[in-house]
């Protein structure tokens, strides 16, 4: 009986060798070194592929997350800055874009391919420009990391879909948006591959690398990751923890970081904060505004 069961076994082995073959040289082929993080990744999404899916995918968050915010001038100021820190990242040729929904909830995230967003709702609870370049720098990292396409590519393997759909040069951007099962409504809410901590820790620290880079304060990331710690205190289920693990530890590990590395952070006249500009155009503005038209939704 057992050796019937082995051979059994193997003839179904290897009915999958045609099929497991192109996944394996797919998967080998795939691994490459991650010219921000420096260390090695398996992404099966090509750089074209990157651009198209969050080409795709980007105005169907924008629509489900309320529209873009009814303010040129907060629009230009976000997107002008964002380019600032794309242009001193590691893949500055991507077609960068950077977004302010009209939601009230607290989020930021960022598609393949250089789609990065901010919500007014966060936006609200920056109180300097420092802060903004370090939410942005985060989302920048993300993109640069290559982190949605790893999730991607791990979530593919985990589901068997090389093997089921066949070598991954082969799909449309299409066929990548349905079979990761990436779409910007999930009950209601906003819906996109979970970031592991290790993922959120490497985005901090090239969100340092960026705002020091162009010598924005270090000590304002430590002030958003403070605003992030509050808000999972007060609303455990804000948006943004859907998508970003709690903050608590991120702040601890961040502080250590910049008493390490940037011992001068802080001192009067070192690095930009701006926060007079940032009062102006932006807080300021968004006072006048109407209501977000994409609302917290209430607890039940």
């Amino acid at each position: 009986m057992e050796g019937q069961w082995v051979h059994s076994r193997s003839i179904h082995l290897v009915r999958f060798v045609p099929f497991l073959l192109p996944a394996v040289v797919v998967w080998l082929a795939a691994c490459t070194t991650n010219s921000a993080t420096g260390r090695s990744q398996w992404i099966m999404l090509s750089p074209g592929q990157e651009v198209s899916i969050g080409e795709q995918a980007s105005p169907e968050f924008i629509v489900e997350l309320g529209g873009e915010i009814p303010s040129q001038g907060i629009r230009h100021y976000v997107n002008a800055l964002g380019m600032r820190i794309a242009a001193v990242s590691e893949r500055p040729d991507l077609p960068w874009e950077f977004k302010v929904v009209d939601s009230q909830v607290l989020n930021a995230f960022a598609l393949p391919g250089g789609k990065v967003f901010i919500s007014r709702g966060l936006l609200a609870k920056l109180k300097d420009e420092a802060m903004l370049v370090g939410v942005l720098g985060h989302e920048v990292g993300h993109t640069t990391a290559k982190h949605v396409g790893e999730q991607m590519t791990s979530k593919m393997l985990l589901a068997g879909a090389v093997a089921a759909t066949g070598v991954a040069a082969d799909r449309n951007d299409s066929d990548w948006l349905r079979i990761l099962g990436v779409g910007a409504q999930v009950g209601g809410g906003l819906y996109l591959l979970k970031f592991s901590r290790e993922h959120e820790h490497e985005s901090d620290g090239l969100a340092f690398r960026y705002m020091t880079k162009l010598d924005y304060d270090p000590l304002a990331m430590l002030r958003v990751l403070k605003v992030l710690a509050k808000a999972a205190e007060d609303s455990p289920r804000s948006s943004i923890f859907s998508t970003h693990p709690a903050p608590a530890q991120r702040v601890e590990r961040a502080a250590a970081y910049i008493r390490r590395k940037y011992p001068d952070a802080g001192l009067p006249g070192k690095y930009i904060v701006n926060t007079p500009q940032f009062e102006n155009e932006v807080l300021a503005v968004l006072a006048t505004l109407p209501p977000p038209k994409h609302p917290v939704k209430k607890k039940r």
